[in-house]
Parts: structure tokens; sequence; C-alpha cells
């Protein structure tokens, strides 16, 4: 919507400045076409009226030269007019002169020369006189210009919005498919233009995509099937073999370790799968998991993994902790954060804290740098001293599981000593 209103305010303004910037040009060229225009008719009838003048006079010099909007003026050997002596050099023609009057302001003239019979005519023409009317012409050109700028705008806003309904309303009905479910033609409802080609190609699109998903539905369905079943064999076998009469303990305990294996490698395809389908499942008939059950369920069956390193793990429930989500992604999250502390802590502690809406997973490893917290999250990113081992995929899952769920994963290093600190906030 935001960048629909965007694309719609461009057109708006590139219409109106259009409008606005084309009638301005108009009238800036109206006035020059008008001044220039103006300026030679004044400038031939000048001439012509000077020359006219020198002619009368010459005829019959007792007669006036002048008029009420002319002034005129003639010299000659015997007759001398009112008239500047500083115009007495100047050549014939038409001439810009700007004086003084009486009132004090400077006034514009046009003066005609005709030097002839011996006779020097003058006349001058008080272009003063007309500024009014310029002015006149210049304000009803700007208000013009402002009339076809505002005129531009609105029919810039009646365009858009004429032009951008197709589009709105492809957005509109590609928005429904999210409240049906399922996606149908959009192409027979447009026209066959840009928008109903946009619309055609949205088809293509949305057929390849829905093939692709059904191909990965398909595909994560049938390798769950096939997951699911020698591990369920693996889980009866071993709960076969643990009740016989002559088992031993050491074998008891082997048996117990590739119980709690096959069921974590349950639960992990459960999250996976999950995760492929992007689907969020909460425990059957409303039930809530209690995270302190799981956490001690992971510590258990994590650890195997100290093999016989200097190194103590404990939990911690100061209150009880229960979330909407099922114990195989909780215990998913949980394996990977505890399974990283027992792995990069060579000796010390590693600690798990239940409480206060979240779990926190506490090691006296190497720690980690405040810039590197978020980056681990990230697949194929490994933490310092991994010793190369693992693909970084992790840490990436638990984040990916906790987005899911609405829950809030991070990392820090401990600020009382060595070490890291990893939680989740439900």
């Amino acid at each position: 919507m935001q960048s629909r209103r965007k694309l719609r305010f461009r057109l708006i303004v590139s219409f109106a400045l259009f409008g606005f910037g084309l009638s301005a040009l108009f009238a800036v060229a109206a006035l020059n076409i008008r001044a220039k225009v103006e300026s030679q008719l004044v400038t031939a009838s000048l001439q012509q009226d000077v020359d006219q003048a020198v002619e009368k006079v010459h005829k019959d010099p007792t007669k006036p030269a002048g008029s009420d909007l002319i002034e005129a003026w003639m010299r000659s050997d015997r007759t001398l007019y009112n008239m500047p002596l500083s115009w007495q050099a100047l050549d014939s023609g038409v001439h810009d002169i700007y004086e003084t009057g009486t009132d004090g302001t400077t006034h514009h003239y046009k003066l005609a020369v005709r030097k002839k019979y011996g006779l020097i005519g003058f006349i001058r023409y008080d272009v003063t006189r007309d500024e009014l009317g310029k002015q006149q012409l210049l304000f009803s050109v700007i208000g013009a210009v402002f009339l076809f700028g505002l005129l531009s705008l609105v029919l810039g806003m009646w365009l858009s919005r004429k032009v951008l309904k197709p589009v709105s309303d492809l957005a509109n009905r590609l928005r429904d498919f999210r409240k049906v479910g399922k996606a149908e033609p959009l192409a027979p409802h447009f026209a066959d233009d840009e928008v109903g080609e946009l619309a055609h190609a949205l088809d293509e699109y949305s057929a390849r995509l829905t093939a692709m998903v059904e191909r990965d539905r398909e595909f994560n369905s049938d390798v769950s099937h096939e997951l699911r079943t020698p591990l369920a064999v693996i889980a009866s076998t071993t709960e076969l073999l643990q009740g016989s009469p002559d088992l031993t303990e050491k074998l008891s305990e082997r048996l117990k370790r590739i119980e709690r294996a096959s069921r974590q490698a349950t639960e992990l395809i459960e999250a996976l799968l999950l995760l492929s389908r992007a689907e969020r499942r909460g425990p059957t008939r409303g039930e809530t998991t209690e995270v302190g059950k799981v956490a001690a369920d992971v510590i258990e069956s994590q650890r195997p993994q100290m093999r016989g390193k200097p190194l103590s793990i404990e939990l911690a429930v100061s209150e009880p902790v229960n979330v909407n989500a099922p114990a195989s992604v909780l215990s998913v999250a949980l394996t990977n954060l505890v399974g990283n502390a027992i792995k990069y802590t060579l000796e010390g502690s590693v600690r798990v804290e239940v409480g206060d809406g979240r779990i926190e997973v506490i090691d006296t490893g190497p720690g980690i740098k405040p810039e590197d917290a978020e980056r681990l999250f990230q697949r194929g990113v490994r933490g310092e001293g991994a010793g190369g081992s693992g693909a970084g995929l992790g840490l990436a899952i638990v984040r990916r599981l906790c987005e899911l769920y609405g829950w809030d994963v991070s990392m820090r290093p401990r600020a009382d000593a060595n070490g890291a600190i990893a939680s989740i906030k439900f």
C-alpha cells in the first residue's frame, strides 16, 4: 500500500510539474514575443512619424509637428525649439533614453531622430505609460500559470487514481488469496493490457510455486515416513532388549543411550518438518510443556558428550515455566544450546537455570565477543574454538524454531567470569 501511494504521489507531482512548467514556458514566451513585437511596432511607427514631421515642417514651418501623445522638436539654422542639447549628437534612428521627470521619477522614452533638409527632427514617446498595462498583463499571465498548474494537479490526481485502480484491484485479489488459502486465476479479471500481462505472469509464477510447494510437501511426508519407520524399530528393539533378564549393567547403559539417541532423532525430525512447513503446532488437547522437565531430560541425554572432561552440569529451577509448544521442539532447541555449552567448555561447569519466563544456559567456556553474539545465529557460522567441527547449523535451527513460536533467543558474554550465556525468553 505504501509503495502504491508513493507511485501515485510521483505520478501526481510529475503531471502537476509538467503542466505548471509548460504553462510557465508559454507565459514567458508570450511575454517576450509581446515585448519584441511591441518594440518593433513602436520603433517603426516613431520612425514613420518623425519622417512625416520633418516633411511637414519642411513644407510649412508654421504648422506644429507633434500630437497629444508625441512630442516633436525641430531644429534648423533659423529655428530652435525647446530641445535638450544632448540629443543633437544622436544619429538618425530610434534610441532608448531614460530621463527624470518633474515628479522625480525616471521615465523611459523612445526617441526618434531624423536629419534631413538641414533639419533635425525629434519625436519622443513615453514608454512608461505602457508599464501599467504590462504589469496587468504580467499579473494575468501569472494567474493563468497558477490556474493551469492547479488544473494539472487535479487532472493528475484523477488520472493517477484511474491508472492505478487496476493495480489496486490486483493487489487486493492477491491479499484475498491469503484468506481463501489457495490461488485463483487473476488474468480473466483484467483487460488485455500491461496490468493483464502482469496478472498473467503472476498466474504462471503461482502455478510453478504451487507445484513446487506440493512437491516439497510430498517429499517431507515421504521422508518423515521413511525415517520414522526405522527409528520406531530401533526404539521397540531397545525396549525389548532392556527387558531381558540376563542384561548386564554396562549393556543396559548402552541401550539407554541408544534409546535417548533414537528419541532425539525423532524429535529432531518433527522439529525440522515443522520448520520446512512453517507450521506452528502446540501440544495436543491444549496441554502445556514443562520447561524444567524437558531441560532435565536434555541434560541427561547430553552427559555422555562430556567424555570425561573436568566438567559439571546442573539444573536449577527457581519457578515452574510452561510453554504452549511441543516438547520435541523445546528439546531440539535446548539440546543445541546445552550441547554447544558442553562442546566449548573444557573445564568448569554448565548451569541451566529455569525461571522468570525464560531458560538460560551458563557456561565457563572461552566466551564470545559482544559483536559476534548475533552473527552466531547465522547459517554456517561457528564460534571460535570449534576446531572445524560441525556445520554451524545448530544455532540457526534454534533461531528459526524460536521465531516460529515467538520466543526470543540470544547469546551474550558473561560479565562476572569467562563464558557465555545462551537465553530463551518465552
